[in-house]
């Protein structure tokens, strides 16, 4: 099965470096794939991405080496099938706020006897090789995103839970359940939060993620040791550098 490059870049103590994916458009997930980043993730849940849209953006996105990752809209059996079976080398799911949550998920993931997926990766096989099913679920990955009050205070049962990959921190959702606007977070008790979310998933083996908007935030997280960091997204890279070049013409 192809390797998940992922998985290879942790192996090897490397942060991966992320990217966005918020337009429904296989073309520009293609330019954002030939531009370097190790991972690309399909945002489902707050892009303008359905269904229909994640097939030709995964074709695009297999025209390099860089690992597609989906995020889907919500903790639901039917649609995380749908991407594996797409070729998604990993799940994103969003309100991951008890160890029940995150333990549906990692079985959402995972072929039986391990979990409950449906066998039937009908353009996965093409994608990943045709040792599919026997290695899916040692390279398939499962993120838990946490960003909600409830799931901090449950972080140390939900990083434990057996076989889950990665937390995912979504700073957003996470300082509005704490009573802050959404941000790249400089508030101590947010820095605190994040910082606990990093430290719980370390203790219990698995990885860390987190969503910032800038290199500069990116550059911190790195240094505060998350293993996988994603910056900005297409939509906002486009609206920041549009606006700086009007800015300088005007």
């Amino acid at each position: 099965m192809k390797p998940n490059r992922i998985k290879e870049l942790w192996e090897r103590d490397q942060t991966v470096i992320g990217g966005w994916l918020s337009i429904p458009s296989c073309f520009s997930a293609e330019i954002m794939a030939h531009q370097g980043w190790d991972a690309l993730t399909i945002d489902m849940q707050h892009g303008l991405i359905n269904s229909s849209d994640v097939l030709p953006m995964l074709t695009a996105i297999s025209t390099t080496n860089v690992t597609p990752i989906v995020r889907v809209p919500w903790l639901d059996p039917g649609i995380i099938m749908k991407v594996l079976d797409s070729g998604s080398y990993g799940i994103i799911c969003p309100m991951i706020n008890t160890s029940e949550d995150a333990e549906k998920l990692v079985s959402f993931c995972s072929y039986a006897q391990r979990g409950e997926r449906s066998f039937g990766p009908t353009r996965a096989i093409f994608y990943g090789g045709k040792d599919y099913q026997q290695k899916a679920n040692e390279t398939i990955l499962a993120f838990a995103m946490i960003e909600t009050q409830k799931a901090l205070g449950n972080i140390d049962e939900i990083a434990s839970v057996k076989d889950l990959d990665a937390v995912f921190v979504g700073p957003s959702d996470l300082g509005l359940s704490l009573g802050f606007e959404p941000g790249d977070h400089e508030e101590p008790i947010l820095l605190e939060a994040i910082e606990t979310i990093l430290k719980t998933a370390k203790l219990h083996g698995i990885r860390a993620g987190i969503y910032t908007l800038s290199s500069e935030y990116a550059l911190r997280m790195i240094d505060m040791g998350f293993d996988y960091v994603v910056i900005s997204s297409d939509a906002r890279m486009m609206i920041s550098q549009a606006q700086k070049i009007l800015v300088d013409i005007r």
